[in-house]
């Protein structure tokens, strides 16, 4: 009797980790920006009306020291208006506000690892810690993922926590932290499983990710370089490929947007006005500069096993190349507005690539684009 032919294990285990880490980044930081909306909508009103009464509620005593020093007209045109809320709001206020992110922070993030362990972990046999060496695996574009998860959650949270009337370097340091020991929680549950295990380029690039954020808010009081995403669909004319990329990637749009790493794009764009004040640029331009990866039909090589029984397929007659690529771009934080649902709408924006056309290296060559997702 023959046996089935063995997979792969490098194989396998690409497979697995592009249908899982990913997601773990999306869905982690579409929770934080349904809760940052959530506390925007419904506690509106009360924000308004506290603007122009905490002089009058607070006690000299009870005043931060900072407040002692600036009349509230002084504050709105020093401060940005995401930090109004420090001096505005009274100390109840402030103390209410910053239960209800606490129990929103841990309910999120609590039921979100609850949920990864029952869909990912629980079905395979736990291990001792152990480690797993995936730095070359998808030519790094995954591990551009955890950054900029790593990058955009560290931020939302930490808007939240401003929004509580928290001190902007203390949200900083709260937002930047909260996501990469989010991030690390994950990465333990891939320690001790026999699946996966635990990565120091995944968290070389969590830290790489708040870091950044941390670094320009500690630095600057902004965000002059933001880390974004694009993505575009994809299609597979060779059978053979289709039928493998469905396998890795999914067949929906929204399974493809998380997991096919061919059609995705990682930037870091940056904000012409802010380095150049004097300039007559228009406040919310950006450039960016991208790096995409396409010929990826595995995590380290071009070939896998198809069918039961397995049949070994070869197709490293596929290269296997990087993309870099220069737009302009649009930094939607930027627009002024006096809505605070459009300004927490534009902070989820920036954290993806405006459509625009771009100047593409790869293999050797430059293109232009006519328009770049």
């Amino acid at each position: 009797m023959k046996s089935a032919p063995v997979q792969n294990p490098s194989s396998l285990a690409s497979l697995s980790r592009v249908k899982r880490g990913t997601c773990s980044s999306f869905c982690s930081l579409f929770s934080i920006w349904v809760a940052c909306l959530f506390v925007s909508l419904s506690l509106n009103a009360q924000t308004d009306t506290t603007k122009t009464t905490y002089l009058e509620l607070e006690t000299k005593e009870a005043m931060p020291d900072t407040v002692l020093k600036f009349s509230p007209e002084l504050i709105r045109k020093l401060f940005p208006k995401d930090e109004w809320n420090y001096f505005f709001l009274t100390r109840e206020q402030k103390k209410k506000r910053q239960w209800l992110i606490g129990g929103l922070n841990v309910v999120g993030y609590g039921s979100s690892i609850l949920i990864f362990n029952n869909q990912w972990y629980k079905n395979y046999p736990r291990t001792s810690f152990h480690t797993f060496n995936d730095s070359k695996e998808w030519l790094q574009m995954d591990k551009l993922g955890h950054a900029w998860a790593s990058y955009n959650s560290g931020r939302a949270s930490a808007a939240m926590w401003k929004w509580a009337g928290v001190e902007s370097g203390k949200a900083t340091w709260i937002g930047g932290l909260s996501s990469t020991a989010y991030l690390t929680v994950i990465e333990f549950l891939d320690a001790h499983s026999s699946k996966w295990g635990w990565s120091w380029a995944d968290m070389g690039a969590n830290l790489f990710g708040s870091g950044l954020f941390i670094g320009q808010q500690l630095g600057w009081q902004e965000q002059r370089i933001q880390f974004k995403f694009s993505f575009h669909h994809k299609n597979y004319s060779d059978p053979t490929l289709k039928k493998r990329a469905d396998d890795l990637f999914g067949s929906s749009g929204a399974e493809r947007m998380l997991k096919d790493y061919n059609a995705q794009t990682y930037w870091l764009s940056t904000n012409l006005k802010s380095f150049f004040p004097s300039s007559g640029l228009p406040a919310w331009l950006n450039i960016a500069v991208g790096y995409g990866a396409d010929g990826m039909f595995g995590g380290f090589e071009n070939k896998w096993t198809d069918g039961d029984p397995g049949f070994p397929i070869d197709r490293t007659d596929i290269k296997r190349y990087r993309q870099w690529y220069l737009a302009p771009d649009v930094n939607f934080s930027r627009i002024e507005t006096d809505s605070k649902v459009m300004r927490v709408l534009f902070a989820a924006l920036d954290a993806f690539k405006f459509p625009t056309p771009s100047l593409e290296f790869s293999k050797g060559r430059i293109k232009i684009n006519a328009i770049h997702f």
